[in-house]
């Protein structure tokens, strides 16, 4: 009895599992088969392992941006933000935000001997810089050391490779601004002493950006006690617009205040990896799509070598809806092995590829992301479940899709004329 409930429930898997078990006749559709299997395991691999590491590299540039940018910045026109103390006081009080920090950002040159560069000098808090930032875990020479009225700086790791400077050394610091006298105007210009030398990861941040004390930055740029803006901690990154909003509410009579957040300061450069991720993702897909209709072929020979089966099934009581489900199955199980074997493969890969690019770089004598040209020189890798959940779903669509049509004319062939000439 319960060898005819699984004959009558279930012989149409059991029927696609026999053909694709056994060994075909046709060595040729073996190898079609085979073929589908690769090329599907190939692609769902390739696909997740790119997803990864775009979205590893997505996050990596945030938190590198983040360790040394702020999660919002509320400046004013020309940047500089009047009565600074009491706007410190208001924001602080919103809700989601969790430590504010007044800074100043201008632009100079940095010079010693007869070497110079045009950098930016952003003046700081040192006290509560550490509260917005992650500025002072990146020190790795020197030490995290700003007092007032000493004129000091840390400065980024290729600023100091391009000076050769070495923490202790002085440097000249030249404003924009002009002193005016008899002899006509004469730039400012300010000995600092590096006390720290610090590596925020990116190209952008470590060739020039100069961080001093704020009371010495508005001493050399002539600000008094104004400020170019307050950096702004947040408590939840994922509420970042909704505090913005907020914001924006609350100066809404005060059009001469900004508030930026660091999706708009680097809105471009995170909508092309978007742009770029959903591109691949739509590349490497019609890979699987290619991959998965290999099957269309699989299944058409498979048609044809198994005529004589198909008929003696019809002719002891199978149903055209049974032939069509033993063929749809069949395809279907390829897919799914295929799948699940990209999906193996990719994970594997995705989750150790910090390994295997160092030793691939290694082996080679190359280096994928150099670090003057790119903004990160590690690549990167954040597994998402969403996007392996989608691709694998996306990998048995496709192969479904590309069964229905063989096993649609496996299911209206005639048995008469199929054994007529066995």
């Amino acid at each position: 009895m319960i060898k005819k409930v699984n004959f009558s429930n279930f012989f149409e898997l059991w029927i696609a599992s026999r053909y694709i078990r056994l060994k075909n006749k046709n060595n040729f559709i073996s190898f079609i088969s085979l073929t589908s299997i690769i090329g599907i395991t190939l692609g769902v691999m390739a696909l997740i392992i790119v997803l990864s590491v775009m979205n590893g590299f997505q996050s990596e540039l945030k938190n590198k941006i983040l360790s040394v940018a702020s999660d919002i910045e509320v400046t004013g026109s020309n940047y500089l933000l009047r009565d600074w103390k009491n706007n410190n006081e208001l924001v602080q009080k919103q809700n989601n935000v969790s430590s504010v920090a007044p800074f100043t950002h201008n632009q100079s040159m940095i010079a010693q001997g007869r070497f110079n560069r045009g950098v930016i000098v952003r003046g700081i808090d040192p006290n509560l810089e550490t509260h917005v930032s992650d500025i002072h875990k990146k020190i790795i020479r020197g030490k995290y050391t700003l007092n007032p009225g000493r004129y000091e700086l840390l400065l980024g790791i290729d600023l100091a490779r391009y000076f050769n400077l070495k923490v202790g050394d002085k440097v000249a610091l030249i404003s924009s601004q002009a002193n005016f006298s008899a002899l006509g105007a004469l730039p400012r210009i300010k000995q600092f002493t590096v006390t720290g030398i610090f590596d925020a990861g990116m190209y952008e941040y470590d060739s020039s950006l100069v961080i001093t004390h704020m009371n010495d930055a508005q001493n050399l740029f002539q600000l008094n006690d104004l400020v170019s803006g307050l950096k702004v901690k947040l408590s939840d990154l994922s509420k970042t617009q909704a505090t913005v909003n907020n914001l924006e509410s609350l100066y809404q009579n005060q059009p001469d205040i900004f508030i930026f957040d660091w999706t708009k300061k680097h809105a471009n450069l995170f909508a092309a990896i978007q742009m770029e991720k959903k591109v691949m993702f739509i590349i490497l897909t019609l890979i699987i799509a290619v991959a998965a209709f290999n099957i269309v072929s699989t299944l058409v020979m498979g048609v044809t070598e198994k005529r004589s089966d198909i008929a003696i099934l019809r002719t002891i009581g199978a149903t055209p809806k049974s032939i069509m489900f033993i063929f749809i199955i069949q395809g279907v199980m390829i897919g799914i092995l295929g799948t699940l074997l990209g999906m193996i493969l990719g994970i594997t890969i995705a989750l150790n590829i910090d390994t295997i690019v160092p030793f691939i770089e290694g082996l080679f004598s190359v280096q994928f992301l150099p670090k003057d040209i790119y903004y990160i020189s590690k690549i990167p890798s954040k597994l998402l479940a969403n996007d392996v959940i989608s691709i694998v779903l996306m990998g048995m669509f496709l192969s479904f899709i590309a069964t229905i049509y063989p096993s649609y004319k496996a299911s209206k062939m005639d048995p008469a004329m199929a054994l007529k000439y066995e």
